[in-house]
């Protein structure tokens, strides 16, 4: 008796139509026989948390998950059944080996302990990252300010007088306060993230601070040579303070990373001594992008609104106040033997 679901096969076809037939046919066998199984193993993953018993269960159903979907693909390939148990094996995978998840209290910590701890590390790199940079800024605006010509070769002196009455004042309302919020923070982020990571190399981290260093001194010697100075001083105080000091922290940092494979910590390779330095860096990384949050709020919100009265007190107390936390709490955080090491406190 002819099977009246079979599909109807011509003879020239009847050997390669029967053989995808039963191959049907043996698919639906064989999720008829294990969809239970997956059923079960899908409960579980979904559960939350487990017994042991259950804990057990799933290890045993996640294995002969794993070996169903082997079987499918190289048996009866069929794409969806193959989907269905890759997502189901994946799921389990992950419930069996543990998702590491951020809490709330690993992230009080990274605040408190992780990060102060690593920025406080670096402090002689930083401090001597400031030093140098502020005297250097210090010599080119003087130099420039003192030196007419000078200023000629570097701007016609229609630009000087546009940059002196008009330019830099306007640059910082030339956007709504949010938007150059958001401008700022992203163009600081990537200086900072550019200064840190290059410092592997050293000279993508140097090269990065000369065209800050330049950008200052230029446009700081031209204001002041032609009677612009408290415009100057007035308007990149407020937010700078603590915009530039995370400038130097992410150099610091990025040329302590360069400085550990040339001269390796005692007992350590040289690709050990960096494998440490870079995890140490990448939290500053991670902090940095908070500081310079609040440099952005200050320059987008405070600096081109408030009488320089307020603006520079609430950045001087903003600077002020992260100086305190990274020595604080960073000398805190390396007594009680935090390491401010990625592999010690992820987050």
């Amino acid at each position: 008796m002819t099977n009246p679901a079979a599909p109807h096969i011509d003879a020239g076809e009847r050997p390669i139509a029967v053989c995808r037939y039963l191959r049907i046919v043996d698919l639906d066998a064989y999720v008829a026989e294990h969809n239970a199984e997956w059923l079960r193993l899908d409960q579980l993953c979904r559960s939350g948390r487990l017994s042991a018993d259950q804990s057990d269960e799933l290890l045993m159903l996640y294995q002969r998950a794993a070996t169903h979907l082997a079987v499918v693909r190289s048996r009866m390939p069929d794409p969806l059944l193959v989907a269905r148990l890759s997502q189901l094996v994946l799921r389990a995978r992950s419930t069996v080996t543990g998702t590491a998840r951020t809490s709330p209290r690993q992230i009080v910590r990274f605040f408190t302990h992780t990060f102060p701890a690593a920025v406080y590390q670096a402090w002689p790199w930083c401090v001597g990252v400031l030093v140098v940079f502020v005297a250097a800024t210090g010599i080119i605006i003087t130099y420039i300010a003192g030196h007419p010509e000078a200023q000629l070769q570097l701007m016609s002196q229609g630009q000087i007088e546009s940059l002196v009455n008009r330019d830099f004042k306007a640059y910082y309302s030339e956007y709504a306060a949010q938007n150059f919020f958001l401008k700022v923070w992203i163009n600081n982020a990537f200086l900072s993230a550019l200064a840190l990571i290059g410092g592997v190399l050293i000279v993508p981290t140097l090269y990065a601070l000369y065209t800050n260093l330049m950008n200052i001194g230029v446009t700081g010697g031209v204001m002041v040579g032609n009677g612009g100075g408290d415009t100057f001083f007035l308007y990149i105080l407020p937010h700078g303070l603590l915009e530039l000091t995370s400038i130097f922290v992410a150099a610091g940092v990025g040329l302590r990373i360069g400085w550990s494979w040339i001269a390796p910590a005692p007992g350590l390779t040289r690709g050990q001594s960096l494998a440490r330095a870079a995890r140490t860096g990448a939290m500053v990384a991670m902090g940095l992008v908070a500081t310079l949050f609040v440099s952005g709020l200050v320059e987008g919100f405070v600096t081109p609104y408030l009488p320089s009265a307020l603006a520079i007190p609430i950045g001087a107390a903003v600077w002020l106040g992260f100086i305190a936390y990274v020595v604080v709490r960073g000398r805190r955080a390396i007594a009680a033997g935090e390491t401010g090491d990625l592999g010690s406190d992820v987050v």
